[in-house]
């Protein structure tokens, strides 16, 4: 596949502003205005900083089964580091590239929202739309609307819950949007009370994309391009077509991604036992975790996200709703993204991966990681994820720098128990 030509972008100033905040141009401002912080290019964050970083990572690593890992964290007042950890597959002695391609996975789901508020804001749909002005035979949710498949509130259920079997044992299939949204609607029992609460549907996210498609005329894919990726520049990332393959989007080789399939006699994972599931079509995520991305495009996005640099609107976030029945109250959702703490991005797992990436639109700090074995679940990522994030905002500032105080309601040390206390294959180190 080819790289995106940067003739198709006509928001270059967008572009240049976010290029600016993750530290590749050499001015330095005002980390509190929009999130828009900046680094030099020559600071790198500090060797002791770097060391606790990898060391979280490796752990996490241990914990997940995880052969490899990509890695970035971007600290404005003090420096950024990226790295790639490990060998792209358990039997491979190719080590992993920091700008190696993986799936993004339920990241996917605040791109699919921006294109909404994008269309929004275009005449093209209405955010109170009903989602049936679009797609037909779907009776019972006349009064979902487009807002709320967004949110999570739809009512609808998952289809990975039935199918997700299907989905490691014939990875190369591939799915009818339309087909998924009907394993969704058939989890949907009794009266359908949208709005009332957020339920984790991935059905929701495809529905969302079979409306916006047809409400537009044009392809998902097409709709992140023009919406999402050219205006950030974004030229590692994209929507795959349907068939299967490695998550590529330019020549360059992808980090494998892997499943553990078995169990012994204990119900213990045999770790030793990895399942490739690399080809998988990325028809099965689709707008709901289909794209594919790298790193510093990934870190580019929540960027943007957390800044509101694409969707200006002020109530987007504005009235967040709790994760599960469980959650603290500083881990929410809304809009299709997920915030921690005063931190927005998302996070997830999609079979092979395990994706986060978050930032924070007061100062700027921005951590993205990927695992490249799915099997341990989404909450190890989603604490390695704020375990980066409490060793970085720890960070000292470089000379001519000034420190941006982040508050966090919880510890490195917290965050790395969550990740020991999810470990599958062998407990990391305290």
């Amino acid at each position: 596949m080819q790289i995106r030509s940067g003739m198709k972008r006509a928001t270059a100033i967008v572009a240049a502003a976010v290029a600016l905040t993750l530290g590749l141009a050499s001015c330095s401002g005002d980390a509190a205005a929009g999130g828009l912080a900046t680094l030099a290019p020559d600071k790198t964050l500090p060797s002791d900083t770097q060391k606790a970083l990898q060391g979280a990572v490796e752990d996490a690593m241990t914990a997940t089964g995880s052969s490899g890992a990509i890695v970035g964290v971007w600290v404005p007042w003090s420096g950024s580091w990226q790295k790639g950890l490990g060998t792209v597959s358990p039997d491979s002695k190719t080590p992993v590239d920091v700008d190696m391609t993986f799936r993004a996975g339920p990241i996917t789901r605040a791109m699919t929202c921006d294109v909404l508020y994008a269309l929004d804001d275009k005449g093209t749909v209405k955010l109170d739309d009903p989602v049936t002005d679009y797609v037909g035979g779907m009776p019972r949710f006349t009064d979902v609307t487009l807002q709320q498949l967004c949110d999570g509130t739809s009512g609808l259920g998952s289809y990975d819950t039935m199918l997700g079997g299907q989905s490691v044992t014939n990875p190369t299939r591939v799915w009818d949007p339309r087909e998924l949204v009907g394993y969704g609607v058939g989890e949907v029992s009794g009266e359908v009370r949208p709005g009332v609460s957020y339920r984790d549907s991935d059905a929701g996210y495809q529905l969302l994309g079979l409306a916006l498609e047809r409400a537009s005329g044009k392809t998902m894919r097409e709709l992140y391009e023009e919406e999402v990726f050219d205006p950030l520049d974004m030229t590692h990332t994209e929507l795959p077509g349907s068939a299967a393959g490695l998550p590529v989007v330019d020549s360059s080789t992808a980090l494998h991604g892997f499943y553990l399939a078995s169990k012994d006699k204990s119900g213990a994972y045999e770790c030793a036992k990895q399942t490739d599931v690399s080809e998988a079509s990325a028809s099965y995520g689709g707008s709901d975790s289909g794209v594919v991305s790298n790193i510093t495009d990934l870190a580019t996005y929540v960027h943007a996200l957390a800044a509101r640099t694409l969707v200006k609107s002020k109530t987007r976030f504005a009235e967040p709703l709790p994760v599960s029945s469980s959650a603290p109250t500083w881990f929410t959702t809304s809009g299709g993204a997920v915030q921690v703490g005063s931190f927005i991005g998302g996070y997830g797992s999609v079979r092979g991966y395990l994706t986060a990436a978050f930032s924070d639109p007061h100062s700027g700090l921005t951590v993205a990681v990927v695992l490249n074995n799915s099997s341990a679940g989404a909450d190890v990522v989603a604490a390695l994820a704020r375990e980066l994030a409490a060793i970085a905002v720890k960070a000292p500032a470089a000379s001519g720098e000034k420190a941006v105080a982040v508050g966090l309601p919880w510890t490195a040390e917290q965050s790395h128990d969550v990740v020991a206390g999810e470990a599958i294959c062998s407990a990391p180190k305290k």
